[in-house]
């Protein structure tokens, strides 16, 4: 067990909507603002900073005491924490946990992330529940309500905002090698763990930047093609529609997972929307509309696609969110394409739906299959 220490100086979170509150500083002190959101995950804190999907958010924790068993590298789920600032109603002075790097306020102040304690989280979800999500600035250095109000008014809208390419890789590299089957890997802000399941199924892995286009992958001779989550609205992003589009072209099998998921419905004429609030946590049911099993969830996204745009000829849904009975999950028709809403890979939460990892990995095997069966007939 370690002392860890926060700065208790005063800090303030703004809402856009004018609403004020007082807190402690934790972490590095400063100023940041953001769409302020909240996740109702128990555990977990160190995966969810590290997210690349909530590059730009404010992310406010509901579960009351955060900090309590460290931080630790194996938790990352990129390089580096990607919220723009951290709200939490109490900040755990000290952790217990014999596997932990560090405290979770070291941690914050080595990557300069601004966060603030002492909030009446509960309250504040209340009114994101009641009002919608909204912009806000967290600040330690400037306490004028008026000035901080303002701030929070005038930062950028995630409504029409592209964020991927703030997030991906700047040149293709690999992430695993081997003799199974390639995937191809379009890193719109992947998470660690969807790269480590593609691993644990044997396959090789090849992260493209969000801006490669589908012949320099295909240089590659891929067997399957994966669109990442990521951060922003999709709608914002046509240069990755289009090679979506493309990709439905061909007869390579594709999977995409959250903003993979609103890009492929996007690509095949579907319409997605900004959601009041979101679905952010790691207990989200969400039933199989063909097996009739609910499966628990982690989710992670602010937009969702419009079921009424869904075309009968086009895809059907699969999955269903049983709080609100938003799109899930889709299947698209005459051919190997699928994508979920919600993380299956979790990091952290369930893992009820790995099973999507071996549906993918099977039909990426039977397409390799005939790739190589066809290379012999051209041979002979």
């Amino acid at each position: 067990m370690q002392q860890t220490s926060t700065n208790g100086s005063p800090c303030k979170l703004a809402l856009a909507d004018g609403i004020v509150v007082k807190g402690y500083a934790i972490g590095h002190p400063g100023e940041t603002g953001g769409e302020l959101c909240f996740n109702t995950s128990m555990t977990g804190y160190q995966e969810i900073m590290t997210d690349p999907s909530y590059h730009g958010q404010i992310m406010m924790m509901t579960y009351p005491h955060i900090g309590n068993y460290g931080a630790m590298d194996i938790d990352m789920e990129a390089v580096a924490p990607m919220v723009a600032g951290f709200v939490v109603r109490q900040f755990a002075a000290e952790y217990s946990n014999l596997q932990a790097d560090e405290s979770l306020d070291h941690f914050m102040k080595r990557h300069e992330l601004v966060g603030v304690s002492g909030v009446d989280t509960r309250r504040l979800v209340r009114h994101i529940r009641t009002q919608g999500v909204m912009n806000a600035v967290i600040s330690s250095v400037d306490l004028d309500d008026d000035r901080l109000i303002e701030k929070a008014r005038n930062w950028p809208s995630m409504d029409g905002l592209e964020l991927a390419s703030r997030v991906t890789m700047d040149a293709a590299e690999d992430w695993h090698a081997g003799d199974g089957p390639r995937i191809a890997v379009f890193d719109y802000g992947v998470k660690r763990n969807i790269l480590r399941s593609f691993e644990a199924q044997g396959c090789a892995v090849r992260l493209f930047p969000a801006s490669a286009s589908l012949e320099q992958v295909f240089a590659w001779e891929p067997d399957g093609l994966f669109f990442s989550n990521g951060p922003g609205d999709p709608r914002a992003m046509p240069q990755a529609i289009e090679t979506v589009r493309e990709a439905f072209r061909t007869d390579i099998p594709l999977f995409g997972i959250c903003l993979g998921h609103q890009l492929m419905a996007l690509a095949s004429g579907c319409k997605v929307y900004k959601m009041f609030v979101g679905h952010r946590g790691a207990n989200q049911p969400v039933q199989n509309l063909g097996t009739g099993h609910v499966e628990v969830t982690t989710q992670n996204h602010g937009f969702a696609v419009q079921e009424e745009s869904i075309g009968a000829k086009v895809a059907e849904v699969t999955h269903r969110n049983l709080n609100d009975q938003t799109v899930e999950g889709l299947r698209f028709r005459d051919r190997a394409a699928f994508s979920v809403q919600y993380h299956p890979e979790a990091s952290p939460g369930p893992h009820d739906s790995q099973y999507l990892f071996d549906r993918f990995f099977k039909e990426v095997e039977a397409y390799r299959r005939a790739s190589a069966r066809n290379k012999k007939k051209v041979t002979a």
